[in-house]
């Protein structure tokens, strides 16, 4: 199994929560700046973080008390600065991203979404011990909406440091809050691998794919462990169902191509 690009992953994780949770999230009561918000989530769905930004700030100045606009605004920012090429311009980003989430959480102590998102946005920054001490605040909170997705980012966090113990042991908690949950199957099993524990990796995607039979992911990474330890025969079988399921996309063409290694 390949070990995924640990920044680039880590930053595509995490952000992906955070997006997912705005979009799920209780929208504002019809209110002054609701249009500008929801045009700010749009261009944030479809990937233009500048106007996602200029739209959550027009929504703030219509009305600077609700914390769902400083949210997307510290979403913005976030997103930005994973595509800033310059090291100040980054971390300038961040640093808004982060005033955003707190001013969030001040309007709205409980909440946790925005906690969850300025962790994110501190470790992303650099500051991983701060980021873990939001996360552990959010993950210990009993309206957390998504428990199992703040324990993979904890577990992320250690896994870039190659803490994999530590990792292991959240990414182990967030396949138990939630077992239809297959990223955590997956990082489990990678932070397994990087430990050179390859049949306790293979177990916990066998386990993932019992309770996900039809997951992809999931397919993929059991075949390459299947693979990596030796067990052709069963790597083929799983590299090409998901092959045959994916033929033009990504997961499919890595099963393919790995296929060509196994005679």
């Amino acid at each position: 199994m390949k070990a995924r690009p640990a920044v680039d992953w880590g930053a595509r994780a995490l952000l992906l929560a955070c997006v997912v949770g705005l979009v799920g999230a209780q929208q504002p009561k019809p209110a002054d700046g609701e249009n500008e918000f929801n045009a700010g989530l749009t261009h944030l769905q479809e990937g233009r973080y500048q106007p996602a930004l200029e739209s959550f700030k027009k929504a703030i100045k219509q009305d600077s008390k609700n914390a769902y606009f400083y949210k997307g605004l510290g979403l913005a920012y976030t997103q930005l600065a994973g595509v800033d090429q310059t090291k100040d311009g980054r971390a300038q980003k961040y640093k808004e991203a982060i005033a955003a989430f707190r001013k969030a959480l001040e309007l709205n102590p409980f909440f946790v979404d925005a906690r969850n998102d300025l962790a994110t946005a501190l470790v992303l920054s650099g500051d991983r011990d701060a980021g873990r001490r939001e996360y552990l605040t959010a993950y210990t909170d009993a309206t957390n909406p998504t428990p199992e997705q703040t324990a993979l980012n904890l577990g992320q966090s250690y896994y870039e440091e190659k803490n994999y113990a530590e990792a292991i042991n959240w990414f182990r908690t967030s396949v138990t809050r939630n077992k239809s949950y297959p990223l955590a199957y997956v990082s489990l099993a990678d932070a397994l691998l990087a430990a050179d524990q390859t049949a306790e990796a293979i177990k916990a995607l066998e386990d993932g794919s019992k309770a996900l039979p039809d997951n992809i992911s999931i397919t993929l990474a059991l075949g390459r462990a299947y693979y990596k330890a030796g067990r052709f025969g069963e790597a083929k079988e799983k590299l090409q169902q998901v092959a045959s399921k994916d033929p033009a996309g990504p997961a499919g063409r890595s099963a393919a191509e790995l296929l060509k290694n196994i005679k």
